[in-house]
């Protein structure tokens, strides 16, 4: 036959949920699997899920085909999941949308076959002895079949790393309609065979394949080195058979096909070859090479008292519009299997034919003897394929794969905390590799999606970005001998005083006069005593001031008016401590009584508090961090159901302040009863003290994100408890800041999932994030000329 017209002709008598009835006769169970990210997997996760393979399968009915098919298929991306309303949102939406990449899926089928013997001559055309089968029911030796599927499928999924999901009608009629019409698109076609070429529509076709057990060289094995990313002083690894997957990035099909025969019939099969070509070794060097090989074979299968016998097909289907670029599809392919020592086999004519009609799941049980190899099920399992695309979450922050810089989600968010138990981030990096780049790539998603942000900044690296929102944002700069307009006695009515209130400023005066000390329930109890009769006393013009002078003033009989003992406060030193903060005392412009400006936070939803002028002087900066934490405290933190981050960037230089550290760790405390995440960023992380203070922060924060660091991962790899994959990965790094896809790449963990992503913006988004230099210079000045920063980076990137 040399035209096939799929609705004549239709291989499927019906649809059961996953099950497909064949003309043939064939029952065949339909899954399609949820695989782990490419670059994601070990050397031992490799060897993990090849061991999950075989334990799967070893136990599986006598006449089974297994049929694992992977399709790749080149895809523009549409960017419908990209969010497109702001100005960067739209960019990046244009930016992207229609860049080419490669789409996988990857299916799972197992064949109940009418003809138990598998065995068939030559050249079976499927479709030749098509009739309408009666449906049938589901009988005894089915329903056996499927328990033992899905017990198999059940061990499968349980490895946790790869999932598969029954396909539904639907999921197997498209595919079969795109298999048959070629993946054309568009129109429905036939399928034109004849001798030179396979032609569908528009594409023509070639395989090549594994054939048999003389293709193989000395050894397979579940994973190989990655050379691309492999260096002196590490190994990367991938899969044995990846560089047929997604990285050969084109139209292709990867069967990988089992068939679970009686193993003592296949035994006796390679002992006869044995014997035959030991009969005839001496009249050819090349009856040697395959007698020791088939030798070897069985060498190892004698061995393993485990070992199952199985006859296996591999092959890989390609299409191109222009036939002569399928040689080039060839040539790669081949030079891929030559890395493997793998020679394939080039089927031509009616072979070929053959070898494409029957890689459909319900004819896969009609190769012949002589389109099968020979071999043990471990063996086998080496050519199955286990990664595929980086995979997007369904709302997150946008970073790149690895593979063609085309977007992906990642909920580093994380509602209902699937993935992690603490949504707090670190970024890790050194000067100049794009940390505060990322920080604004971060907190600007995570803006525009409706989270409120505050930024402890010293080093005014979010001002510009914020300008993008001018009716949004607020700065709170800090300026040598004035306050940051933050009261934090100020109430606007007596509700306010809530015991909660009455609690922070507790804690606000006890870390202000008594930060060496550890506080007493007594104390505790003694000061909130205190304040409120301060608050009944006082009806208006609260301050620290106030309340000083307030607590000066009735000094004598105050304690004895509350029923406090003397030991449980000490006036004379409280008066003592924090005369440094009122009146002539030299901190006092901190707390100076002036219009309380927590009113313009309190409808904002980005906050920058800008303290750069305070970084060397720990007592300002301390106090500086109660004050701000007393603002949040009043305005961010009251409503619970609001989404909030707290950063804290160039941090590292007070970090060395107990006190500073201790403040911090505050908020990661308090920030568990919020719906909210903490986020810091260090160039390194010793910057981080190694005590108790800072491994209880680091085992709060479950988001990694590391940047490339020449002097190497070792400290962040014992003090993270990362693996030796995720220190691989960290090594793999490399940017590409040339060309006309500039990137920079980093190591994104969530909670136990690791990987390298890529961060690829458009120029406007550049624009937006970049914070010194020439470039940030001339948009600030086109900003001051259009105060509009919108306006200033169109442009800008107009000139560039």
């Amino acid at each position: 036959m040399n035209k096939i017209n799929l609705s004549a002709f239709h291989p499927i008598s019906d649809i059961q949920d996953n099950i497909i009835f064949a003309n043939n006769g064939n029952v065949v169970f339909c899954f399609e699997g949820n695989l782990p990210e490419i670059y994601s997997l070990s050397e031992k996760d490799f060897e993990d899920m090849h061991g999950t393979w075989y334990q799967a399968f070893k136990s599986l009915p006598v006449g089974t085909v297994i049929h694992k098919q992977d399709v790749y298929l080149k895809k523009t991306f549409t960017a419908n999941q990209l969010p497109n309303n702001s100005f960067l949102e739209k960019a990046t939406h244009d930016h992207f949308k229609g860049r080419e990449h490669l789409d996988h899926r990857s299916y799972l089928f197992f064949v109940l076959t009418k003809n138990k013997a598998l065995n068939n001559p030559k050249y079976v055309n499927p479709f030749r002895s098509v009739s309408k089968h009666t449906i049938p029911e589901l009988d005894e030796k089915i329903k056996s079949f499927g328990n033992a599927v899905r017990d198999a499928i059940s061990f499968i999924n349980n490895n946790r790393k790869t999932t598969y999901r029954p396909l539904n009608l639907q999921d197997i009629q498209n595919f079969t309609t795109d298999y048959f019409n070629g993946f054309n698109e568009g129109f429905d076609t036939d399928i034109l065979l004849d001798k030179k070429n396979v032609h569908i529509g528009e594409n023509y076709f070639d395989v090549l394949a594994i054939n048999s057990e003389l293709c193989f060289g000395e050894s397979v094995q579940s994973s190989k080195t990655n050379d691309k990313f492999t260096s002196d002083d590490f190994v990367f690894h991938q899969g044995f058979v990846d560089g047929i997957g997604l990285t050969l990035n084109e139209n292709h099909i990867v069967n990988q096909i089992l068939y679970l025969d009686d193993k003592q019939k296949w035994r006796k099969q390679l002992d006869k070859k044995v014997e035959e070509l030991n009969k005839s070794s001496n009249f050819g060097s090349q009856n040697k090479v395959i007698l020791g090989k088939i030798e070897h074979i069985l060498e190892q299968i004698n061995a393993d008292d485990n070992a199952r016998i199985i006859r296996g097909h591999f092959n890989v289907m390609y299409w191109h519009k222009k036939a002569s670029e399928l040689e080039k599809i060839t040539s790669k392919i081949k030079t891929e299997f030559k890395e493997l020592d793998v020679i394939p086999y080039y089927p031509r004519g009616e072979e070929r034919k053959n070898y494409m009609l029957n890689s459909f799941c319900c004819f896969s049980s009609n190769f012949s003897n002589a389109d099968l190899f020979v071999t043990d099920l471990k063996h086998a399992l080496c050519l199955f394929i286990n990664n595929t695309n980086y995979k997007s979450d369904k709302t997150g922050i946008i970073f790149n794969d690895r593979e063609h810089n085309i977007p992906v989600l990642k909920d580093v968010w994380d509602e209902d905390k699937k993935r992690i138990k603490a949504r707090n981030f670190a970024i890790f990096a050194p000067t100049g590799e794009g940390k505060s780049f990322l920080a604004n790539n971060i907190l600007r998603q995570y803006f525009e999606s409706g989270v409120r942000l505050v930024i402890i900044d010293l080093g005014g690296s979010y001002t510009k970005f914020a300008k993008l929102y001018p009716e949004k944002y607020t700065v709170l700069r800090y300026e040598s001998g004035k306050n940051l307009g933050i009261n934090p006695f100020f109430i606007s009515h007596e509700n306010d005083l809530t015991p909660e209130r009455l609690e922070d400023l507790s804690v606000f005066l006890f870390e202000l006069f008594a930060s060496d000390l550890k506080v007493s329930k007594a104390q505790s109890v003694s000061i909130k005593k205190i304040l409120r009769h301060y608050y009944d006393s006082t009806l208006n013009n609260h301050s620290l001031d106030d309340f000083y002078s307030f607590i000066e003033g009735y000094q004598n009989d105050l304690l004895n008016t509350l029923k406090i003992h003397p030991d449980y406060f000490n006036i004379t030193n409280f008066l003592h401590v924090m005369s440094e903060y009122v009146g002539d005392g030299i901190y006092s412009f901190l707390f100076e009584l002036s219009e309380d400006q927590t009113y313009k936070i309190e409808d904002k939803r980005l906050i920058v508090f800008e303290l750069d002028e305070v970084k060397d002087n720990k007592e300002i900066l301390s106090v500086m961090l109660k004050l701000i934490k007393s603002a949040i405290q009043r305005t961010i933190w009251k409503n619970r159901a609001e989404k909030g981050i707290i950063l804290f960037d160039e941090f590292a230089k007070q970090l060395k302040f107990e006190n500073v550290l201790e403040s911090v760790e505050f908020y990661y405390q308090a920030i568990r009863k919020q719906n909210g995440a903490i986020g810091i960023i260090l160039q390194s992380i010793n910057q981080l003290p190694n005590n108790s203070t800072s491994a209880s922060i680091l085992e709060n924060t479950q988001v990694i994100y590391s940047l490339n660091n020449e002097k190497g991962y070792d400290e962040l790899v014992k003090r993270l408890h990362l693996s030796s994959h995720d220190l691989n990965q960290l090594k793999s790094i490399k940017n590409n800041l040339s060309g006309p896809r500039k990137y920079t790449e980093m190591f994104i963990k969530i909670g136990k999932e690791s990987n390298i992503f890529r961060l690829e913006v458009p120029k406007e988004v550049y624009a937006a994030y970049l914070t010194d230099g020439k470039e940030n210079e001339e948009i600030m000045a086109l900003y001051n000329q259009h105060h509009d920063m919108e306006k200033a980076i169109k442009a800008f990137t107009l000139k560039t």
